[in-house]
């Protein structure tokens, strides 16, 4: 990759180089069951957070290295704006994930890296939000270093900052939170494993990914746990896109309210005081940004 890795050095942390002979694997490494013969110059694994969805809030650095990336891996939650940014004939790879449907286990995803990289490709593995914050970005991390495989970590603007501020609700607050505490819903055998007695503590927000199908369970087990039944709490939909929707209740109706909106993942849901300063700090308007977005393309088109 032009710029990011020459002569078999790759960019290190800090901004310097280093040499990947004495990390690279030998001649064959087994991944999974298969053996793959490694290339002369072993590629790099970049880890890139792609942010919650609007591709205005994707980092300079992960633009740069999608733009050069030699094959991108990437997840259901990206972006068509944010794939729109990959040279032409650019290999992509499409390994997303939805309930009970994945297109490749993790074990599957983890070990195609390695492969890719050991081909001597530039790889960019490309997740929804920032890779280590519900990701799975350090089981990845972890199989790439257990062979030798260069990697870099590109950090994205995580689903529960972005969301919550393009929803007007500010996660802590002097008055109201002290305290954030970042789950995921995700159902098992029908129940939700979760510490409910830590997430009923008072005056902190509680953010809960991919929580939707879970929403009843979730909002009974914080009530008989402690929080009030008027606890205020919020699920927003396709947070700051144009398709961004917020319905605003509290532990006692909101998994009424959500289901009357027929809301669909992804989704995320968001418990505490803070919900209560939507009323007033609520700026982004998705029909008027999708309006700017139509007005901004006519232009180039003209």
């Amino acid at each position: 990759m032009e710029g990011i890795r020459q002569r078999g050095r790759v960019p290190a942390f800090g901004g310097k180089s280093r040499d990947t002979k004495s990390a690279r694997p030998s001649l064959y490494a087994v991944v999974g069951a298969t053996a793959v013969p490694a290339a002369a110059n072993v590629g790099t694994v970049y880890l890139v957070g792609a942010g919650p969805g609007n591709p205005d809030l994707l980092t300079l650095r992960a633009a740069k290295v999608i733009a050069l990336g030699d094959v991108i891996v990437y997840d259901r939650l990206v972006g068509a704006g944010i794939m729109a940014l990959a040279r032409p004939g650019t290999q992509r790879i499409y390994v997303g994930k939805a309930r009970s449907n994945h297109t490749l286990p993790q074990d599957g995803i983890s070990a195609l890296l390695v492969r890719l990289a050991l081909e001597g490709k530039q790889v960019v593995r490309l997740k929804g939000g920032d890779p280590f914050v519900f990701g799975r970005g350090g089981e990845e991390a972890e199989l790439l270093a257990a062979h030798g495989i260069p990697f870099e970590v590109v950090p994205g603007i995580t689903a529960a900052n972005g969301i919550a501020a393009y929803a007007g609700i500010p996660l802590t607050h002097r008055d109201y939170a002290h305290a954030v505490t970042l789950v995921t819903g995700h159902l098992h055998d029908g129940t939700m494993d979760l510490d409910w007695a830590a997430l009923a503590r008072p005056r902190q927000t509680v953010v809960v990914y991919m929580g939707l199908l879970g929403l009843p369970i979730l909002c009974h087990e914080l009530i008989v746990h402690g929080l009030p039944a008027t606890t205020p709490a919020a699920i927003v939909q396709q947070g700051t896109t144009a398709q961004q929707r917020v319905v605003v209740g509290t532990l006692a109706d909101l998994p009424g309210r959500a289901f009357d909106a027929r809301l669909l993942p992804p989704t995320l849901i968001i418990v505490g005081e803070v919900v209560r300063l939507r009323d007033k700090l609520g700026w982004f308007e998705p029909e008027a940004s999708a309006a700017v977005a139509r007005s901004a393309a006519r232009g180039v088109a003209d």
